[in-house]
């Protein structure tokens, strides 16, 4: 796994628990068809790639957009070098 995708993952954890908010772990895994134990790993950064299905029941379940998770997980862009 690149460093990268280890970033992803960490960033799409934390997505997920922020939107979570109080909600339980068990209540969202149940809503989105998934075990509590796969939405801890995830939530976690212990599965930093999970599948796209995965990922799309679980922002249905919490109410966020796939558009909105792209834009908040995505890998920051590269600095581009000053001319000098």
């Amino acid at each position: 796994m690149t460093p990268e995708e280890r970033l992803r993952g960490e960033r799409l954890g934390l997505l997920l628990r922020e939107a979570r908010g109080a909600r339980s772990m068990t209540e969202i895994a149940a809503r989105a068809g998934i075990s509590a134990e796969t939405l801890r790993k995830i939530e976690t950064g212990r599965a930093p790639t999970p599948a796209f299905f995965t990922v799309a029941a679980l922002a249905g379940a919490l109410g966020l957009s796939m558009d909105e998770l792209l834009l908040r997980c995505a890998p920051e862009p590269a600095p581009v070098p000053l001319a000098g």
